[in-house]
């Protein structure tokens, strides 16, 4: 079976996100989302809720699975035996830190490939930070993310506000 991990953080999955998956399982039996348990970044939703979100978004894509992870990417390919690690490019500016983590990633082990999808036209100005600074706003986002992501996006930012 070639399994393939999409790591991220997630912070939220967006429909951006769930269109690479969905088209990678055209090249992979089994790709694994997995949501990074500790990234650099300022997250809006904690670990738990970033998983729990993903699950409910990911219910109708066959052959892809969540999880979440604490280790090195890299480790956690190996742990559940991915052959290659998925992302997705949306813009040019993406090439140059997905190539840095990919040279990274093929010295800590050169039997797992880096594949790269290139973003939909129609995802190709969405991600994470995008979605969470129209929600922050009051926007509505119900087209750039699943249903349940929308709905926690307004209860985060009502509390915020």
């Amino acid at each position: 079976m070639k399994i393939a991990l999409y790591p991220g953080s997630f912070d939220p999955v967006t429909y951006g996100h769930l269109d690479t998956a969905q088209r990678a399982t055209r090249v992979f039996d089994k790709v694994i989302m997995a949501v990074f348990d500790r990234p650099s970044k300022n997250l809006l939703f904690s670990t738990a809720e970033r998983l729990d979100l993903l699950q409910a978004a990911i219910s109708t894509l066959p052959r892809v699975e969540a999880m979440s992870y604490a280790t090195l990417t890299i480790a956690f390919a190996r742990e559940i035996g991915a052959i290659a690690i998925v992302r997705g490019l949306r813009a040019a500016g993406d090439f140059e830190h997905e190539f840095q983590i990919a040279q990274a990633n093929q010295y800590l082990d050169p039997s797992i490939d880096m594949v790269v999808f290139m973003a939909s036209r129609r995802f190709s100005f969405l991600s994470s930070s995008v979605v969470r600074e129209i929600a922050a706003f009051g926007g509505d986002v119900s087209e750039l993310v699943p249903p349940k992501v929308a709905v926690a996006l307004q209860t985060k930012y009502a509390v915020a506000r």
